[in-house]
């Protein structure tokens, strides 16, 4: 009896923050949706008209919504590429012991807490401006012609701006995952003979595999995000060569004011989004059960 009235009492108090929860998730979906449904154009206001699936077949065969989709996955793909391999090769690092290992451990995992917003902007003016950026220097002193990144290889520098981002999360994930592989482990098999490399290979990443799983879960719902880079470096150009899906929905809620199909555009995001979640998640799923 004492314990029924303590679970009733628990879900009581915690209703609050559940009901606060949904609101604050639901009011806005919902509000999403009907507005996906609209002919909504913020310069036409008291102009609302039903269009049924209209917004949604104009958003899913635009030309733009292809290379949206492709510049997506290739920008998700390539940061978690760069991050899982760098991560590992960091965590191996940062796992010697070596003099000064406190603060490189710091300094290492410090660009993570650094805003996109201001890391963009670093980059882009700091090191890949076509003028005066550190790598326009280093061009010039080799007697190289300096490469405009955010006007030659748009993708690919948004693609490196985000992935010294999200390096640090990867290395300080597989860090702990190695600190915690049992020694026994390697200095049996180091006793048996067995090269570094093999080593690495047999005992140290299939210790890894847990982790890594678990990194590329959690950047790749955030990668599918990216937005504040873009805006500050590229604005989603050349073209689209460098427009994600939110740089698409933004630019056609905000940008043209088409709040109907940006809406339309939304859906279909978190739709995509919630794809690759589960995918991943039996993924995961998977792995922890091996």
């Amino acid at each position: 009896m004492a314990t029924a009235h303590s679970r009733g009492a628990a879900r009581l108090m915690i209703s609050p923050a559940v009901l606060l929860l949904l609101g604050w998730m639901l009011i806005p979906l919902s509000m999403t949706i009907w507005f996906s449904f609209q002919r909504y154009n913020l310069l036409m206001p008291g102009m609302e008209q039903f269009t049924g699936f209209d917004n949604y077949e104009y958003f899913l065969t635009d030309p733009a919504f292809f290379a949206a989709l492709w510049n997506t996955l290739a920008l998700v793909g390539g940061v978690l590429l760069i991050t899982t391999i760098g991560g590992v090769l960091l965590a191996l690092l940062l796992d010697q012991p070596m003099w000064g290992q406190g603060p490189a451990r710091i300094l290492i995992i410090a660009p993570f807490f650094v805003m996109p917003t201001v890391s963009a902007l670093v980059w882009k003016n700091m090191f890949m401006n076509p003028v005066n950026g550190l790598f326009a220097h280093i061009a010039k002193f080799f007697g190289a012609e300096p490469i405009d990144f955010l006007g030659e290889i748009p993708l690919l520098s948004i693609i490196l701006i985000v992935a010294w981002q999200w390096l640090p999360f990867a290395t300080l994930i597989l860090l702990t995952a190695i600190q915690s592989l049992d020694r026994e482990q390697l200095e049996a098999a180091e006793m048996d003979g067995a090269p570094p490399l093999k080593r690495f290979w047999f005992i140290t990443l299939p210790h890894l595999s847990r982790a890594a799983t678990v990194v590329i879960l959690i950047q790749t719902i955030f990668l599918l995000s990216v937005f504040a880079e873009i805006l500050v470096t590229t604005n989603g150009g050349p073209g689209y060569e460098s427009t994600n899906i939110a740089y698409l929905v933004y630019a056609q809620s905000l940008l043209q004011f088409d709040v109907g199909g940006g809406s339309a555009g939304g859906i279909v995001a978190v739709i995509l989004a919630n794809i690759v979640a589960i995918f991943l998640m039996r993924m995961i799923g998977k792995n922890l059960d091996a």
